[in-house]
């Protein structure tokens, strides 16, 4: 697979990578732990090297499965996780006080089965502790050798700014897919103009963009699409016009749904590596065929256009999530 540099942090990854919160965490029941494992190690065998976690999925679940999973090439892969939450529980709220930073590192450490965290992100600002402390603490866990990329995860501008400062950045994660476009007027050009990669998660708009939801579609009771306003049913069946286009665009490229939005976020930017999730080896396989699927400058002109008539209908978090988004 081609690889990218994330911005110039100098850290090389493959173009697309691969989401494992939903193998334990988020999505409905976890993976079954054989299953989980021979689907991380097919990814890296079709060329996958970007593998993203964090201690909050679980909570600790699936750091430990990919400490065993990624265990016999541990150095030939990048792993990111993740700080920020108290007692690694969204529900506790945020704490990215530096003790609980090298806390975090050391578990994770552990759990990872490694000797150091290739990618360590703030998983959301902590309004609470000033930046500068933060990214203060990991510029020392860098110096230790514990980490060697600091990233932020959801982080608004200025704080992107004053963590760059201190420590480069070598990555932000936010969402951003065909269906939620906001990077593009303010993070994407601070992105450029600072030399930070981007690292995209539900670059397939949590699903819904491969086709296969549709308003009928009933989730596991475990499943946090339940309390997201975008996948009401109203919703669902409003924004079903923008995966009617994307399948035909798909139709014309004899690529899937999920290809052609995988590939869109591949065209944007030669720094961004968007990170899909599954549990299932074909799609799997299918997602990783995006990096084959080419859009031409006439193709992304005929998205934009299209797409640029289309609104996306709900918001994409409940309203407690939303608090802690872009700040």
């Amino acid at each position: 697979m081609e690889k990218r540099i994330l911005g110039k942090s100098g850290l090389e990854v493959s173009a697309l990578g691969l989401g494992c919160m939903g193998l334990s965490f988020g999505y409905g029941p976890a993976a079954e732990k054989t299953a989980a494992i021979e689907l991380i190690r097919t990814a890296f065998q079709h060329g996958v090297t970007l593998f993203d976690t964090a201690e909050v999925y679980g909570p600790y679940t699936n750091e430990e499965l990919l400490g065993e999973a990624l265990s016999p090439f541990r150095n030939e892969v990048v792993i990111a996780t993740k700080f920020g939450f108290k007692n690694a529980m969204t529900s506790e709220g945020l704490d990215s006080r530096p003790e609980n930073i090298r806390a975090v590192a050391e578990a994770s450490l552990k759990r990872l089965r490694t000797d150091r965290i290739d990618l360590f992100y703030q998983h959301r600002v902590d309004p609470s502790v000033p930046m500068e402390d933060v990214a203060g603490t990991v510029k020392d866990l860098i110096a230790e050798g514990k980490v060697k990329h600091f990233g932020l995860s959801e982080a608004g501008i200025q704080s992107i700014r004053k963590a760059h400062a201190v420590q480069h950045v070598a990555a932000l994660q936010s969402e951003y897919s065909l269906w939620w476009r906001e990077p593009e007027k303010e993070i994407l050009p601070v992105l450029e103009e600072l030399g930070i990669g981007f690292v995209p998660f539900s670059p397939l708009g949590k699903g819904f963009l491969t086709g296969k939801i549709n308003e009928n579609t009933n989730f596991d009771k475990t499943d946090f699409r339940n309390t997201v306003p975008r996948f009401s049913e109203d919703n669902r069946k409003a924004n079903q016009v923008l995966v009617d286009l994307i399948a035909t665009i798909a139709n014309k490229q004899h690529a899937t749904n999920a290809q052609i939005a995988l590939a869109w976020l591949l065209a944007q930017k030669p720094w961004i590596a968007p990170i899909p999730g599954t549990t299932k080896l074909n799609r799997l396989e299918e997602n990783i065929g995006a990096a084959n699927v080419k859009l031409s400058a006439q193709d992304l002109i005929e998205i934009k256009v299209a797409v640029s008539k289309i609104e996306v209908q709900g918001h994409r978090y409940a309203e407690q999530s939303q608090k802690m988004i872009g700040k």
